[in-house]
């Protein structure tokens, strides 16, 4: 009895966050950005718990993430710092993405939203 106390305790550690509920090996590709189609690239992945990851229309892109599903927090987003064409999309994806609060993932698509009515549509690859 013991011993399945002690499991079902370490089961109740599961991570919580969305990395717990996305697909870890999948790449999200951004397809619609407040309902309308994006049209430069982006990405984001849950690699590990507490981490998302990803591909900015010009750079690379890390943060943390600590809230319990079905919120989404992001600590500070670290980029690498890259010049393109696209930076002016970059800066709209970094700021949608910080603002974002709700995530909700069903089956290979995951929704990133906030109260305010933005959201990011992201569909695995």
């Amino acid at each position: 009895m013991r011993y399945v106390l002690i499991a079902f305790a370490l089961l109740s550690c599961a991570d919580e966050t969305v990395s717990g509920y996305a697909d870890s090996d999948a790449v999200y590709s951004l397809t619609e950005f407040d309902g309308a189609a994006f049209s430069s690239t982006a990405t984001i992945t849950f690699p590990e718990a507490g981490r998302v990851a990803g591909e900015a229309p010009c750079n690379l892109w890390s943060a943390t993430q600590s809230a319990p599903y079905p919120w989404i927090e992001l600590g500070p987003i670290a980029a690498t710092r890259r010049a393109c064409p696209d930076l002016e999309a970059e800066t709209m994806f970094f700021e949608a993405l910080g603002a974002m609060t709700i995530a909700e993932v069903s089956g290979d698509v995951l929704i990133l939203s906030n109260d305010g009515g933005r959201s990011m549509v992201f569909q695995a690859r």
